[in-house]
């Protein structure tokens, strides 16, 4: 773990596409989120530095989309794991609340 992304009382700062986040991270699943957000700063970056998007909402919402898109086309019908697309789904809107409640903060 990097001094970036470091632990202390339930949380975890992350670093994505340079900007900072504190985001929720249950005891024990730090290893797991660190390794999605290393996956999803791969994707932002690859949807920045090829595509003609500007703007992190936009590169945010086509990474999320070509994401999407890859796990629905991994999936074989009547293999899905619901349990652990609750978690992840939670765990991302986790993510994007601190990441909204960050910026709301620096509004004032």
């Amino acid at each position: 773990m990097s001094a970036e992304e470091k632990r202390d009382k339930g949380g975890l700062n992350i670093n994505l596409l340079g900007r900072e986040f504190r985001v929720g991270c249950p005891e024990g699943e730090e290893k797991q989120l660190l390794a999605s957000v290393d996956y999803l700063n791969r994707k932002l970056k690859e949807v920045r530095d090829f595509g003609k998007v500007s703007g992190n909402e936009r590169i945010a919402l086509m990474a999320a989309l070509n994401i999407a898109h890859e796990c629905l086309s991994q999936k074989t019908p009547g293999a899905v794991d619901n349990s652990a697309i609750r978690r992840r789904i939670i765990a991302m809107q986790e993510t994007v609340d601190s990441a909204l409640a960050a910026d709301q903060e620096n509004l004032f």
